[in-house]
């Protein structure tokens, strides 16, 4: 069924399945190769990958020929990744089973789903009046947001984690995919 043809709890939970999918596929070729990286990397990956959107979206093309939407599950995987790794730490080599990273990425996008549905809830689903642009420039404002905290080393006065701002980064990259999917 086409996400545009579902509620938004159920279109996150489609998309959320072809994130997965790809993250079992990439598992399988690369295993967790990812529990090298520090949260600052997972962080500059994500903002390489929501410049790319923004400088596809200005220039109007692109001469590799993948969209905004490969870059888009890109920062899901990611952002999950990322809250993984604030809650294992980085390691010198891979150390977790697929069946290991799997759960743990099942109980992140699910906690992550879970208060993009409570915000939903209370914005009465605003997002659905942004433009992707609008959404993808608030990834990017969260990426900077995240590589202050971490440049503090996570010392902050008042305002919330990394794993939150990782968090608003997958909610809004799942929204940018719903609405490429209705368009």
């Amino acid at each position: 069924m086409n996400p545009s043809q579902l509620n938004t709890e159920e279109a996150c939970r489609q998309i959320l399945q072809i994130c997965r999918r790809l993250f079992v596929q990439k598992l399988h070729d690369y295993g967790a190769s990812w529990r090298i990286l520090r949260p600052e990397s997972l962080t500059d990956q994500i903002y390489i990958k929501a410049e790319r959107i923004r400088s596809l979206q200005t220039k109007g093309y692109a001469q590799v020929n993948e969209g905004i939407d490969v870059e888009l599950v890109a920062i899901v995987n990611y952002g999950l990744i990322g809250m993984i790794q604030l809650q294992l730490g980085a390691v010198s080599s891979p150390d977790i089973s697929p069946e290991v990273a799997l759960e743990l990425y099942d109980r992140f996008a699910e906690d992550t789903l879970q208060l993009m549905l409570a915000k939903n809830h209370d914005y009465g689903e605003a997002w659905r009046n942004m433009r992707i642009s609008s959404m993808v420039d608030m990834i990017l404002s969260k990426v900077y947001r995240t590589k202050q905290i971490e440049d503090l080393k996570g010392q902050t006065l008042v305002s919330e984690g990394i794993d939150a701002n990782y968090k608003d980064m997958v909610n809004y990259a799942l929204f940018c995919l719903i609405k490429l999917a209705e368009a």
